[in-house]
């Protein structure tokens, strides 16, 4: 491992914070050592424990104008077998071939790192800079979000806090630091369906109704249904049942109810109400005995070509020499929850090849490059 003198604050700090086994909603004290080092900047700090979860919001600067914001999450997911990964998962290290190896690094504690060091660096070089800088940063990103980012807002929404713009630390670039950033996300329906019928023989069909046999059809018709063409920044709206379930665990027993588990990923071309009714159209369609239990993750959110966008991408050009693609691809995050105070949102951090794997691990020089680009954007935006 290179030397800790020899690393630069960005990897000092990404180190510090992958050595604390911060797993949902655990923070293990990442979030006091990020206020530490934003205190000791001027900014004024207030840790918000929602519940079971730590989140903290921090703003620098008084004046009117415009409000930056810096998101993220301090907790990781579990580290699968531990015996499977080449170093231990939470001892921080940088290996012979330059990669920074920890649970974490790439999602998302080396961003964090970034956005402290580069705000740190601007608040001192631009003390009167117009607007606001601040940080939203929670511990329940990975698990269930009730308490986390989506509480914050609500507090924010309901003092009228003010937030212009967002960039969220999330793991965006797909081969190269800064060629992707996502600019919107798709919505996340979810659905427990069930489909009852009568229990019974196997050997007496005409005296049971097979919930398998009848359901059938009618999951086929909605696997098969063609939702919406999404458009110039979504993909189509996909469908995928993730679960099946049925039958008593006996081979002669006609079970009498099914469940299944559904998810919709939906583009702005759809609606909920719009999704809730095609399909209960086609349940009766096939006159099935049927409910349903319907959870709404997150609707879909986009940032528009604009102030945001075009920073984001000039520091990105400056600093890497790389024409950056704006994507609403993957999956979701809490910017779901920020955009609907009606902030521009976008997502940049670091190639996200290994996140949620064993052996998680970025470039390390990615990090101060990407310290170079939140620093710049924020140049851009607010000095």
């Amino acid at each position: 491992m290179t030397a800790p003198a020899e690393l630069s604050p960005t990897l000092q700090l990404a180190c510090d914070l992958i050595r604390r086994p911060s797993v949902t909603p655990v923070d293990a004290d990442c979030q006091a050592q990020m206020m530490n080092r934003l205190g000791a900047a001027g900014f004024k700090l207030e840790p918000m424990r929602i519940e079971d979860v730590d989140n903290f919001w921090a703003t620098h600067g008084t004046g009117e104008g415009p409000v930056l914001c810096f998101a993220g999450h301090t907790d990781v997911v579990p580290t699968g077998p531990v015996q499977q990964w080449q170093h231990e998962p939470f001892n921080a290290l940088i290996d012979q071939d330059g990669m920074l190896c920890g649970r974490g690094a790439a999602d998302m504690k080396g961003s964090l790192a970034s956005m402290v060091v580069a705000c740190e660096r601007f608040v001192a070089q631009y003390p009167n800079h117009r607007g606001k800088v601040a940080f939203l940063i929670t511990s329940d990103e990975e698990g269930p979000a009730h308490h986390g980012t989506k509480a914050v807002v609500e507090v924010l929404k309901a003092r009228n806090e003010r937030m212009d713009w967002c960039i969220v630390g999330e793991p965006s670039s797909t081969d190269l630091l800064g060629d992707v950033v996502k600019n919107g996300r798709r919505g996340s329906l979810g659905a427990k369906l069930t489909v009852r019928g009568k229990q019974g023989h196997v050997a007496y069909p005409h005296l049971a109704r097979n919930p398998i046999h009848l359901a059938a059809p009618a999951l086929a018709e909605l696997a098969a249904e063609h939702w919406d063409e999404g458009n110039a920044f979504f993909p189509p709206t996909s469908f995928q049942i993730s679960n099946l379930n049925s039958g008593t665990g006996a081979t002669n027993v006609v079970p009498g109810e099914l469940s299944a588990l559904f998810n919709f990923r939906f583009s702005t071309e759809s609606t909920v109400e719009g999704l809730q009714q095609r399909v209960a159209a086609i349940l009766d369609k096939h006159q099935l005995d049927w409910s349903i239990d319907w959870a709404l993750s997150g609707l879909p959110f986009l940032t528009e070509p604009g102030e945001l966008l075009d920073a984001v991408s000039s520091s990105i050009k400056a600093v890497t020499g790389r024409d950056t693609q704006a994507s609403t691809s993957g999956g979701t995050s809490d910017g779901r929850f920020i955009a609907t105070m009606g902030t521009q949102v976008v997502e940049l951090g670091p190639v996200n090849a290994t996140i949620h794997q064993v052996d998680e691990r970025i470039l390390a020089s990615d990090l101060d490059l990407l310290t170079e680009i939140y620093y710049q954007t924020l140049v851009r935006l607010l000095a």
